[in-house]
């Protein structure tokens, strides 16, 4: 007789389902596992046999081995460790051996049987929902599993309590409603002074999901303004808010609660490669990019970032996603994030008083290529604040008017595109609603060597995000000359602009 469990093994975002199977026999006695990898896989064998003893089961000495398959399916973590002590159950005859056929289960079992969250629960709760049967797992896991719908989840305390529920003894509690954590105020617009070009440009970002460069002296509000741009945003939709909880789900930070606020990443110019994209032994976990999907990835001190870190943002902003390959696997994770950069325009901070040779500044500034400049979309002037914007009676607009102009865009381009922003809006689909004259202005533009063939595109679905702002149906030339405006600040950022 072999007893058999069901559980399910997360690589990337992806849920594989796994059969542990126990087998019992001659030979010296012990627990043996094959299929697994890791380094906590490889102590499951300790950790199982010790809880079960824990649980008041009498382990039996004999030679037990413990199969997961498919074997080639990387398998890391102790998420198997109580699917495994039901294979053993079941294979010792402790509970029935129909008991598990259409049961899943996943947690990590500490040494006096206590039943332990493990990362990964929301892809893993939505393969065992197109399966049917129960899950059982952590009660810590327990809410996190239910925001899958039509799944039965069974939250355990012990692994007592598993031995329990499966030989009819107990009865399955009732799950707890979650407690939604306290998310921190969202920043207000109106606390910005000054800086009208760059609140517009702010507005123009939030209706069409465009990229943002914000280049001035230090302390003119470049990173003030970055911080407020969530407050624009409208709330993330059920499936993009469940793409995003998978997401974090992965990463080990999953939540009870859905979350519909477009998250705000804004990871130091220090972090490595693998914390920005995503890395890891065995299979790579979500990086500060991942954790941006759907909202907002802020780079501050962007010359300052190393720049075959920044050169290998240029892949994830064209494809909305990023891969990495590790040795084991490579997995896929969702990168559809909003860019917004923020920096000084020389190493001294810039201004009247600048003191930096014009080869100081180049050498400065070609870690943002061409190829990058021209991924991004908006760079107004962020200038130095003066008197008057310090010492008035109030500041611009609040973030709930702009906000409200916001979501009327973003409905509008949603209708037009088919649930798309503008800055995912197609090429030949964006010409159509133009007007001849406006196409000619951006065409004169390549023509002189103002604007790259991608750049005529993205400046495009610019101004069809100001004319959405406008509540106009078609892409007039004012539009035009507005959006190519903004884009003009990106040719004295880069390396081949103006220096000063």
């Amino acid at each position: 007789m072999v007893g058999r469990a069901s559980t399910v093994a997360v690589v990337g975002l992806e849920a594989v389902p796994v059969t542990v199977e126990a087998h019992a026999g001659n030979g010296l006695p012990g627990f043996h596992v094959i299929g697994s990898s890791g380094v906590a896989a490889g102590q499951a064998a300790e950790r199982v046999r010790t809880a079960l003893s824990a649980a008041g089961v009498q382990v039996p000495s004999r030679k037990f081995l413990i199969s997961l398959a498919p074997a080639d399916v990387p398998k890391i973590g102790a998420r198997f460790d109580l699917a495994m002590a039901a294979a053993v159950l079941a294979e010792m005859g402790a509970i029935p051996a129909d008991a598990l056929d259409a049961d899943a289960m996943i947690g990590e079992l500490a040494l006096d049987s206590t039943v332990r969250p493990v990362p990964g629960i929301l892809p893993s709760a939505a393969a065992v929902a197109q399966n049917g049967g129960r899950l059982f797992l952590a009660d810590a896991n327990a809410g996190e599993a239910a925001l899958v719908g039509d799944l039965d989840v069974v939250g355990l305390a012990t692994l007592r309590e598993l031995i329990g529920i499966l030989t009819g003894e107990e009865q399955p509690r009732p799950l707890c409603a979650a407690n939604p954590p306290p998310f921190p105020p969202v920043p207000e617009l109106a606390d910005v002074r000054g800086q009208p070009e760059a609140r517009r440009a702010l507005e123009i970002a939030a209706a069409g999901g465009h990229h943002l460069l914000l280049l001035g002296p230090p302390g003119c509000g470049k990173s003030m303004l970055a911080k407020r741009l969530p407050s624009l945003l409208p709330q993330l939709n059920d499936e993009h808010a469940l793409e995003l909880a998978a997401v974090r789900s992965v990463a080990g930070a999953g939540s009870p609660v859905l979350d519909r606020t477009p998250p705000f990443r804004a990871p130091h110019h220090s972090v490595s490669a693998a914390a920005l994209f995503g890395g890891g032994s065995g299979v790579a976990r979500p990086g500060e990019l991942s954790l941006a999907h759907r909202g907002i990835l802020f780079m501050d001190e962007l010359f300052e970032w190393p720049r075959f870190v920044v050169e290998a943002l240029r892949q994830p902003l064209e494809d909305g996603v990023v891969r990495v390959a590790r040795s084991r696997a490579t997995v896929t994770y969702p990168a559809r994030v909003q860019l917004v950069c923020a920096a000084n325009p020389c190493p001294c901070g810039g201004g009247d008083r600048c003191a930096c040779s014009d080869e100081v500044i180049w050498q400065y500034r070609s870690r943002l290529s061409g190829p990058l400049a021209d991924r991004l979309d908006l760079a107004p002037s962020v200038h130095p604040l003066t008197a008057a914007d310090l010492l008035g009676e109030q500041g611009g607009e609040a973030s709930a008017a702009v906000a409200a102009r916001v979501t009327q865009a973003r409905a509008v381009a949603a209708e037009r595109w088919r649930g798309r922003a503008n800055a995912e809006a197609r090429p030949a689909e964006l010409r159509r609603t133009a007007r001849p004259a406006a196409l000619r202005i951006l065409a004169d533009a390549v023509e002189v060597g103002e604007l790259t063939g991608r750049g005529y595109d993205r400046a495009l679905r610019v101004a069809r995000t100001c004319a959405d702002l406008d509540g106009s149906t078609h892409i007039e030339s004012h539009h035009v000359y507005e959006a190519h405006a903004h884009r003009m600040g990106l040719r004295a950022a880069g390396a081949a602009g103006a220096l000063r």
